[in-house]
C-alpha cells in the first residue's frame, strides 16, 4: 500500500517539474521517464542551505516553486550574490557535468520546492538526447547574456543598477498578476549585494522608485507595473 501511494506521488511530482522546467519542454516522454525515474522531491524553508561549495556534484537540481540565490565569497570574506533564480529553473548541472566540486553555495530565499535527479541520469540525458543539449546549451547562453549586462551596468548610476536589477529578476521569473509583473519582495541585502551597491543607496533607490510609481511594495510582493516606465530610468 504504502509503495503504491508513495509511486503515485512521485508520479505527481514529475509531471509537476516538467510542467514548470522549460528544460524539459519538447523532450520524449520516454525519455523524460526515463530522466526522472529516480527523482526526489523535497520542500524547504527560507534561509536553508541547499548546496555548499566544495561539495560534490551528486544531483541536479530543479525549483518547482520558490527562489534561490546562488553566492560566492570575494578574497575579503564578503558575500557576493551572484545570481537568484526561481521556479523552473535549474542549478547544480555544472558540477555534475564537470565532476568537480560545487563553485558556489545555494540557499533558500523563500519556502521552496525542489525536485533532484542523480547527477549520472542527468549527464546521460545531455548524452543520448539532442534537443536536452540544446536546451542546456541555450541556459548557459543566458547566464552569460545576464553576467554581460550586469557587467556593462557596473559603472552607471544607482538608480540604474537598482532598476535593472529588479528588471532582472521581472524578466526572468516575474509572475504576471493584476497591477503589474509580480517578484518577491526580497531584503535589501540581497538587491544590495546583486546591484554591487551599498544597502541604504538600495533602500534610498526603491523608496524614489515607489514615489515615482514604478513600483509597488507589499509585505512579501514588490510589483512592477509597466516594465517599460521602469527600463526608461536606466541611463
Amino acid at each position: 500500500m504504502d509503495d503504491r501511494f508513495n509511486s503515485r506521488d512521485q508520479q505527481d511530482d514529475i509531471q509537476q517539474l516538467i510542467s514548470v522546467a522549460p528544460f524539459f519542454a519538447g523532450l520524449p516522454e520516454e525519455i523524460r521517464s526515463k530522466a526522472t525515474c529516480h527523482l526526489v522531491t523535497r520542500t524547504h524553508p527560507s534561509n536553508q542551505v541547499i548546496l555548499l561549495e566544495n561539495d560534490w556534484g551528486g544531483s541536479v537540481y530543479f525549483i518547482v516553486d520558490g527562489w534561490v540565490k546562488i553566492r560566492t565569497y570575494n578574497l575579503d570574506g564578503k558575500e557576493v550574490t551572484l545570481n537568484i533564480i526561481g521556479k523552473g529553473e535549474v542549478f547544480g548541472e555544472m558540477a555534475a557535468l564537470d565532476e568537480v566540486p560545487r563553485s558556489t553555495d545555494v540557499i533558500t530565499l523563500t519556502p521552496t520546492k525542489i525536485s533532484s535527479v542523480p547527477a549520472q541520469d542527468f549527464v546521460e540525458l545531455i548524452n543520448t538526447e539532442p534537443l536536452a543539449g540544446v536546451r542546456l546549451a541555450q541556459l548557459m547562453a543566458t547566464r552569460l547574456r545576464q553576467v554581460n549586462r550586469r557587467l556593462r551596468l557596473r559603472e552607471a548610476d544607482s538608480m540604474s543598477r537598482v532598476a535593472d536589477t529588479l528588471l532582472f529578476l521581472a524578466e526572468g521569473q516575474g509572475k504576471e498578476g493584476n497591477m503589474g509583473l509580480e517578484i518577491p519582495n526580497l531584503p535589501h541585502r540581497e538587491l544590495s549585494s546583486l546591484s554591487g551597491l551599498a544597502r541604504e543607496t538600495v533602500t534610498r533607490v526603491l523608496t524614489k522608485l515607489e514615489k515615482k510609481g514604478l513600483i509597488k511594495r507589499e509585505q512579501d510582493v514588490l510589483r512592477i507595473p509597466d516594465l517599460e516606465a521602469l527600463e526608461r530610468t536606466i541611463t
